[in-house]
């Protein structure tokens, strides 16, 4: 007969082997289900596109557009432009039909019968567009030609002044119509507005001041930023950082000035930047995960690129003349981050250029899904056998260097819109010893440890002579391998946890490319805070200043030439931001 100790101890077996049944078999799928859902987030598309206005003050129904007063406090008068159909199912504002109904009614209201718009009377709308929450178009007129600059000021002693020259939208210096957007206002802040009428001689013709009660960021995201100046005393190249796919925050960018200040929130569809390219007066973008778009210095789209069956998937960059390639993935494929697509930026007509699969048939299928023991764990079932994260096109030669992830190695593509084929592959050359590429491996010159999991590699210099030129990227350092089973040994540095465990780091690589001997070797490096994922390295538009971002650390970073910080950022986010760069901005900007 078994005692009641015994029959207790019974009970207590039965329920932690219970326990230890659901630890083993709930957890993991309701982690898995948790880690689906995050990186689904990149797919969703907006759906509530409406905001606080003032008192409806006008209608016109030519454009079915709507006047309401903007709610900027009792200084600067100003409206916003309301779509009526705004809040149906299906609306954005990333349609070509919607942006001509927009501009319709702005030019009705440019040129109203009776209406003088004057420095001091401007035609002032906010977020005309509906691209950008705290962008405010001003329209008016001069007697004498004259060019504009402004300075905002804050009550808050902590936020600096921010000053900038207008580029107006007719690209010309000196214009006697004005029409641009000021760039800057803080959101959350009543902010001073001192605008500056100069003459072609620099003579001040006429000061402005107004102010302006901006509401708080659309996003919620933070409108300063934590930042720790580094031992270098260099001064920090002109410009805002541009933050690209805010984990937690996506569907919008983040436009911040070098004292860590939100100057500017773009509105996106989805997704969020993965680069800005500047074509002509414009910028070209990704505005959702499947869907390009051109917008000018007034926010407005001038055009959209619809990638029907594809999603976007970390990188676009020039092509040919006319033609912006841009890496992507079928959706519904069996594979993932494995294709190039070709947008044609006139007619908008977008082709598959490579699937990798196919171009890289003898590798491919030695690979498999990720599965759910595998350090990507949250990728289960999906084959992710190469994760191309960047490319860069060299229009000489018509080829195409693009950074795989998941193979720890830089690819170069030759003859790409002829006759497609592998050129080199630049990595630890033991991981493709047993493969049909073991001959396309550049030779390692030089006692250093290669690049594991890089992202954003890009074109830094010409070479001393033709067949050598310089590579710059992000070697995150981080050795991880999910789609092959292969096992290698790494250097004691090279981490292999997705979080900072001791003191690993990570390192902008310069790498000298020598095809003419088929090497490549380390020409300099300077180490940065550890991301074992995303992230960036690239020189700052117009300067040999680098911005580094260190997603998984949540910082980014100024560092001067020599590779020494000059002043860092701290962020928030849900896990990690993509890339940071940082541009000149001269769409709003002279």
């Amino acid at each position: 007969m078994a005692t009641k100790t015994s029959k207790n101890w019974k009970r207590i077996c039965k329920i932690v082997i219970i326990t230890a049944v659901v630890v083993f078999v709930v957890v993991p799928a309701v982690v898995l289900a948790v880690s689906k859902y995050f990186t689904a987030q990149e797919h969703t598309v907006r759906t509530d596109w409406t905001f606080e206005t003032g008192d409806i003050i006008a209608k016109m129904d030519e454009w079915q557009v709507d006047f309401a007063e903007a709610e900027l406090g009792d200084g600067l008068r100003a409206v916003q432009l309301v779509p009526r159909d705004i809040q149906e199912e299906g609306f954005t504002y990333y349609d070509m039909d919607v942006q001509a109904r927009l501009e319709g009614a702005l030019e009705s209201m440019k040129n109203s019968s009776g209406a003088s718009w004057t420095a001091t009377t401007p035609l002032a709308v906010l977020n005309p567009y509906g691209t950008g929450s705290n962008g405010l178009y001003l329209y008016f007129e001069t007697e004498r030609a004259t060019a504009v600059s402004y300075t905002i000021r804050v009550d808050d002693d902590d936020i600096p002044d921010f000053t900038a020259a207008a580029a107006d939208h007719s690209g010309k210096e000196h214009t006697k119509i004005h029409e641009f957007q000021v760039i800057g206002l803080v959101p959350g802040e009543t902010n001073y507005v001192t605008l500056t009428m100069s003459g072609s001689w620099g003579n001040t013709r006429q000061v402005v001041n107004f102010k302006v009660d901006m509401p708080e960021a659309s996003s919620g995201y933070a409108t300063r930023l934590e930042t720790t100046d580094g031992p270098s005393e260099a001064e920090q190249a002109g410009g805002l950082f541009t933050m690209m796919r805010v984990n937690g925050y996506l569907g919008y960018g983040f436009f911040y000035d070098n004292d860590g200040i939100l100057r500017y929130e773009m509105v996106l569809e989805g997704y969020g930047f993965d680069r800005i390219l500047f074509v002509d007066d414009e910028i070209l973008t990704c505005v959702s995960a499947s869907k390009l778009a051109r917008i000018n210095g007034l926010g407005q789209v001038t055009q959209i690129y619809d990638l029907s069956g594809y999603d976007l998937h970390h990188d676009i960059g020039f092509g040919q003349d006319g033609e912006v390639l841009a890496l992507a993935e079928e959706i519904g494929g069996e594979t993932v981050e494995d294709r190039l697509l070709s947008i044609d930026l006139e007619s908008g007509e977008v082709t598959q250029l490579l699937d990798f699969a196919e171009l890289l048939e003898p590798y491919f299928s030695m690979t498999r899904r990720v599965g759910a023991t595998d350090d990507f764990f949250w990728q289960a079932g999906e084959w992710d056998w190469i994760h191309l994260n960047s490319l860069q096109y060299l229009p000489e030669e018509d080829s195409l260097i693009v950074s795989s992830r998941e193979t720890s190695t830089i690819i170069k593509i030759k003859d790409l819109h002829t006759a497609p084929a592998v050129d080199w592959l630049a990595g630890d050359q033991r991981f493709w010893a047993d493969t049909p590429y073991a001959d396309a491996c550049l030779t390692q010159e030089g006692d250093f440890v290669p690049q594991y999991g890089q992202h954003c590699v890009e074109y830094y210099a010409d070479g001393e002579e033709d067949g050598v030129y310089y590579l710059a990227l992000f070697n995150n350092n981080y050795w991880s391998l999910n789609s092959r089973d292969f096992d290698m040994d790494v250097a004691d540095s090279v981490g292999t946890g997705l979080y900072k465990t001791g003191d690993e780091t990570s390192q902008v690589y310069i790498y000298r490319i020598d095809e003419n001997n088929r090497t490549f070797s380390l020409e300099r490096s300077f180490d940065v805070p550890y991301s074992s994922i995303v992230s960036n390295g690239s020189p700052c538009d117009g300067s040999d200043n680098w911005v580094v971002n260190s997603g998984v650390a949540m910082v980014f970073g100024e560092y001067d030439p020599d590779g020494v910080l000059i002043r860092e950022y701290a962020y928030e986010c849900s896990m990690q931001n993509y890339r940071t760069f940082k541009y000149d901005m001269t769409i709003w900007f002279r």
